[in-house]
């Protein structure tokens, strides 16, 4: 039988719980139809790239399928009118890949990262979180020192005369 990966979004209102649910349904219709689901991956809530009917949000799934081309468009059909699902998209591939997507992959290498050390001080502060004088720019230091220059000089030669 032909081989399809599918990749499903769903509302970010519903559980977890739920979207592997609807991963089952899937499942047990196609052991119905003598197919089975080769590969199954919950990429977790992710935000979107554009709202998709008024969510900024949605539970990412991939199912690796492997059914007749008619028990795929009937699963596509099912997902389209389930009102939890808001988008599916489904590619026939030649292989499944057993290892773990490279959305995977790269969720556990930002997780192994960890603490890159303190944040350098310098001038290229970000400013957000701290409260910075209106004294500490660097153009209003360089005229207060000119003008306690001026001061300094003005005070000397006074006491010079």
């Amino acid at each position: 039988m032909p081989l399809y990966e599918t990749v499903l979004i769903a509302r970010n209102d519903v559980s977890q719980q739920q979207v592997e649910a609807i991963a089952d349904g899937i499942a047990t219709y196609l052991e119905a139809e003598s197919g089975s689901v080769k590969k199954r991956e919950y990429w977790g809530l992710r935000t979107l790239a554009y709202r998709i009917k008024k969510n900024r949000k949605g539970h990412y799934m991939l199912l690796g399928l492997d059914g007749s081309s008619a028990a795929i468009k009937e699963i596509e059909r099912q997902l389209s009118l389930n009102e939890d699902v808001l988008r599916v998209l489904t590619l026939r591939v030649d292989e499944i890949d057993d290892a773990p997507s490279v959305i995977l992959s790269r969720k556990g290498d930002e997780r192994e990262r960890g603490f890159r050390g303190p944040k350098p001080a310098g001038r290229f502060e970000s400013g957000r979180g701290t409260r910075r004088n209106f004294d500490d720019r660097e153009e209003f230091r360089a005229r207060n020192e000119r003008e306690e220059q001026q001061r300094a000089n003005a005070t000397a030669s006074a006491e010079a005369e």
